[in-house]
């Protein structure tokens, strides 16, 4: 009888990774890209080191770019023509079709794929329907899901709710972050006919390390002797950028600064940068404040060692990637209670989790680091250890067990 590692290399040895609305090579921060970037790069390259060959599939956005980038040995992005390069994500199921037969024009006549894994439900659309046209097991990695930004108040149209029914209702395995975000999607969606897996992401020790705040402050030209706040994301009302400004406020403190880090994001980005702007304008903040372009992903961590805390406001967050890095860097965290961050904070003991989104009690939370450095420290240091639990090459491994169970059960059939 053949052992589990032998029967996954006979089996599940290629695998296609479906990322339509963004690049995992995109400059996450800009635009669509954010933590699902850093996901389908990283864990695709950790599958790429593991020996599974992996091709990730996205829409091609400008003229300029390759047919093929290999990233490393065993991951490779192929950009996908699919109508128009500057398409919104909201014009995107237009092209569904059109990047859905490219996709298996490659598979079948170019590089076949022993599962599909999506990332998204536009890309979720897409691996439904080609897991029934070349009979392959689907994965899918939801990352948002409609409901759930309702419960945060972000509204969804309804056909989009309708989308994620239908893969949900056939795809043969859902990949969820963590327990609480299990949890969430059981209540919102009930029990799917497929495997509900539990698949952390990682982080790259490497990069996001405990290191020096004065070298840091130094690299980012900063005051040694204020507080510094930081804020990492996208300029959008899911992210809640207003929420880091207002809590700023609530400090009361004229030599602290935040520094926001990311652009204007999606279709209400631009709206959201002008509100943010008036508002900081009305608080009498505009001194303490300050916007700093996406940064490359390593860059970050000098902004997260520069920091005395990191703000992470979101309205509804399936894990929270820049509460990770933050804590493997050594620094406290004070999130709202929702989603993942309820996973990934422990409140008291690594950061703060503030119920209800209250802006006042951000302030409070923060106020208690910056104004007890040597608790902030101890909080940093469990923090690090902590984080030190999620790797990229665990996640692998994980998703590789449930390729390879996928590879020799029955699919499921839609409803």
């Amino acid at each position: 009888m053949p052992t589990t590692g032998i029967v996954f290399q006979l089996l599940v040895q290629r695998v296609a990774v479906l990322s339509l609305h963004t690049s995992p090579l995109a400059q996450p921060g800009s635009g669509d890209s954010g933590g699902m970037n850093v996901y389908v790069r990283e864990l695709v390259s950790a599958l790429a080191q593991a020996g599974v060959d992996c091709t990730t599939y996205t829409r091609r956005t400008r003229a300029e770019q390759p047919d093929v980038v290999q990233v490393e040995p065993g991951h490779r992005v192929v950009h996908v023509p699919a109508g128009p390069f500057d398409l919104t994500k909201e014009q995107l199921p237009g092209v569904l079709t059109e990047f859905g037969d490219s996709v298996i024009e490659h598979l079948t006549h170019g590089s076949p794929a022993d599962v599909l894994h999506s990332n998204y439900f536009l890309s979720g659309l897409v691996a439904h329907r080609i897991k029934h046209e070349l009979d392959l097991p689907f994965v899918s990695t939801f990352h948002t899901l409609a409901r759930v930004k309702a419960e945060g108040g972000d509204l969804e149209p309804a056909w989009r709710d309708r989308a994620e029914h239908e893969i949900i209702s056939c795809a043969d395995a859902i990949l969820v972050s963590c327990t609480e975000e299990e949890r969430q999607f059981r209540r919102l969606y009930g029990n799917p006919q497929g495997r509900i897996e539990i698949v952390a992401p990682g982080v790259e020790h490497a990069f996001f390390a405990p290191g020096d705040r004065g070298g840091a402050r130094r690299a980012l030209d900063l005051a040694l002797d204020i507080p510094v706040l930081l804020f990492v994301g996208r300029i959008q009302p899911l992210k809640a950028p207003d929420l880091a400004v207002r809590a700023l406020a609530g400090l009361q403190r004229s030599d602290a600064i935040l520094l926001i880090v990311g652009g204007a994001s999606g279709q209400d980005g631009d709206r959201e940068m002008v509100r943010l702007n008036a508002l900081i304008e009305e608080l009498g903040l505009s001194g303490q404040v300050r916007f700093v372009p996406p940064q490359p992903h390593h860059i970050l961590s000098t902004y997260y060692r520069a920091a005395d805390a990191v703000v992470v406001p979101s309205r509804s967050e399936s894990f929270g990637l820049v509460a990770l890095e933050a804590s493997a860097c050594g620094i406290p965290v004070v999130a709202s209670g929702v989603g993942g961050l309820l996973t990934l904070v422990d409140h008291g003991e690594t950061g703060y989790l503030v119920p209800d989104r209250d802006p006042t009690m951000f302030a409070h939370y923060l106020r208690e680091i910056i104004d007890h450095p040597t608790h902030a420290a101890a909080l940093g240091a469990r923090g690090a250890t902590r984080a030190k639990r999620y790797t990229w090459g665990f996640a692998a491994a994980r998703l590789r067990r449930t390729y390879n169970d996928l590879a020799v059960r029955e699919l499921v059939a839609c409803e």
